[in-house]
């Protein structure tokens, strides 16, 4: 028998797959287990889209009014937001807009953290079915 899969599943796969390995290469040396959800934002969007389908979503960053960066998350449809990383953000950044992103047919940017994470989550989910 196949145990549904349910979204609390998915969020503790995701949050005990990230490390360095699988946060934006630039930032790597700066990542710590402290606040795990920082720079992890565009490859979790993504495999989060992969898993539960829905809309790439893309806000700005800001500090001060000047944009730093930007912030990936998901939407659902019917108004219904999924974001794992918001909690990564100091209390001077600011996440400001959010539209909807087309996702590009073919990753390149981030491809390796994204296929690493992809593949951690899918194996956790798979190992947690298994009962």
């Amino acid at each position: 028998m196949q145990i549904p899969l349910l979204l609390a599943d998915i969020e503790r796969a995701v949050r005990a797959s990230w490390d360095a390995d699988t946060c934006t290469p630039d930032f790597r040396p700066y990542w710590s287990r402290d606040n795990p959800a920082r720079n992890q934002c565009g490859v979790t969007a993504l495999v989060l889209n992969d898993l539960l389908g829905g809309a790439l979503i893309r806000g700005e960053v800001r500090v001060g009014g000047e944009q730093t960066d930007y912030h990936w998350w998901n939407s659902l449809g019917m108004g219904v937001e999924i974001d794992l990383t918001r909690e990564q953000f100091r209390s001077e950044e600011v996440v400001t807009g959010g539209r909807v992103i087309p996702r590009p047919p073919r990753i390149t940017r981030l491809r390796m953290e994204y296929e690493l994470l992809h593949n951690r989550v899918v194996d956790r989910l798979h190992s947690g079915r298994q009962r």
